[in-house]
């Protein structure tokens, strides 16, 4: 037993996740819904306990149990954390929507614990098969939590849509994987990337890689995998719609680079043209169909698509620093789409929740606070220079220039430009138009907690306060990956 115990190790924040998950839901079960209060505060427990325990590894060496399949590291660590923080914020803001629209169920914070769970073996899949099992594990819990309000036909439809285009990904991303392990014999990462390096490009194992990232590109709503997008945006409750936007993204993006660069690093040429088309085609698509919108949710999801394509021209630079750049994009996206989703949650009227751009008119001479604070995340969303989104898209477009693909850098820089028109067009609503209804309050205090701190983390300040150590943790977590 004792020769055993050593290999838990660096499994220990997953095994907080899974157990306490696990007792949770049978508390849950005998108390029922009314311990939904205590369920919240129990799951915000766990991924406290969760992230302590990953903060132990925080020396970041390399460890590896189960035969190889789980791997520990300081990119493991960087990314879990990104994924704790982003599931432990949209349990703060839940509470007062969901008892509004009476749907808070006590199944609603252990799904997100369940989800969490499965980004976190996913960040740490070394291997195929371990890489399938955390995806799915977060995807099904993902499917419940859109359909999570079944009195709402638009829920209930998300959730069915999110579930078929869903199986329909995980179908060629498993079609990719036995294409892979028929070719290279293997499913392992570091066998793979040993295999490949002795063969050079098989044309079977390319054709596999090319559908894993298909597969993959859906998680991370990629053009053109992101027809899903819009409609599970729009009709998921509010608080989903921002777990979605969320830690879930950060998950699968961290997947996708642990593929490419773990098992593929010798197909750097066949997986980056396929990065840079998917990157440009999400900038593109993101940026001009988002123009038409009138509903926020759906502007917010084109708006999401963009931002996947700028943090995939990171990844595009198949580089240590590309990597870096991504993920202190990632946090920095964490925290504008955060902030971003707590500002809906305010926009309630006694006729319900209030959805169309047109209905903030005038937002800034009944609520100020609020309308600055918007301005901030929507001045930060377009990179307006000196605001945190600002740096984030200056380091990838810097990577892709230092890697040669400056022609990805200029599409994505003109990509800003149109974007920022819609963001512009929502301040523009707030300050300059004639005020509509004031909006009724009541949101709570963690709601007004995550939107001051997201617009300070966001504010000019944002390099002092948030970027200069982000950058130190991204290139210490960048390192891990043995470029």
């Amino acid at each position: 037993m004792n020769g055993e115990l050593p290999t838990l190790i660096p499994v220990i924040p997953e095994l907080v996740m899974a157990i306490g998950a696990m007792a949770l839901l049978m508390l849950g079960v005998f108390q029922g819904d009314k311990s939904y209060n205590q369920m919240t505060n129990l799951s915000l427990l766990v991924l406290v306990i969760a992230g302590v325990t990953m903060l132990t590894q925080v020396g970041g060496e390399r460890q590896m149990t189960f035969g190889g399949m789980f791997i520990t590291d300081a990119f493991a660590v960087f990314t879990k954390i990104l994924v704790l923080i982003g599931s432990g914020v949209v349990l703060l803001i839940s509470g007062t929507y969901l008892r509004d629209h009476k749907i808070a169920r006590f199944e609603y914070p252990i799904l997100i614990l369940l989800a969490t769970l499965g980004m976190m073996i996913m960040i740490s899949a070394n291997n195929l098969m371990s890489l399938y099992v955390g995806l799915e594990l977060q995807s099904l819990t993902l499917y419940v939590l859109a359909a999570m309000n079944r009195d709402r036909i638009r829920s209930t439809e998300a959730g069915l849509k999110y579930f078929v285009l869903g199986a329909l990904s995980s179908g060629m991303l498993l079609y990719g994987i036995s294409l892979v392990y028929g070719f290279a014999g293997t499913t392992d990462f570091t066998y793979l990337a040993d295999t490949l390096k002795g063969e050079g490009a098989n044309i079977g194992v390319t054709i596999g890689m090319v559908f894993m990232m298909a597969g993959l590109a859906f998680k991370v709503s990629a053009v053109p995998f992101h027809m899903w997008t819009p409609d599970v945006y729009e009709g998921s409750p509010t608080p989903v719609t921002a777990f979605f936007a969320g830690a879930p993204k950060i998950a699968a993006m961290a997947l996708f680079v642990r593929v490419l660069v773990s098992a593929f690093p010798n197909l750097l040429h066949e997986w980056q043209q396929v990065i840079i088309f998917i990157s440009v085609a999400s900038m593109l698509v993101g940026a001009f169909i988002a123009l038409v919108q009138t509903n926020i949710k759906r502007l917010l999801a084109y708006s999401s698509i963009g931002h996947i394509g700028y943090a995939l021209v990171g990844l595009a630079a198949g580089t240590q620093q590309g990597v870096e750049a991504l993920l202190i994009y990632l946090a920095i996206y964490l925290t504008m789409t955060l902030g971003t989703f707590a500002t809906l949650l305010t926009f309630r009227r006694s006729e319900g929740v209030v959805e169309n751009i047109s209905d903030l008119a005038g937002l800034s001479r009944n609520n100020l606070p609020m309308a600055v604070a918007l301005a901030v995340l929507m001045f930060s969303l377009a990179g307006i220079p000196l605001l945190a989104g600002f740096w984030g898209k200056w380091y990838v477009f810097l990577a892709a220039v230092q890697a040669g693909l400056w022609p990805l850098a200029l599409i994505g820089l003109l990509a800003s430009v149109v974007s920022a028109y819609y963001y512009l067009r929502i301040i523009k609503v707030m300050f300059f138009e004639e005020p509509a209804a004031a909006f009724d309050g009541g949101h709570g205090r963690a709601v007004s907690l995550v939107i001051g701190v997201a617009a300070l983390v966001n504010s000019p300040l944002s390099y002092v306060l948030f970027i200069a150590p982000l950058i130190g943790a991204a290139s210490w977590a960048a390192k891990a990956l043995l470029f």
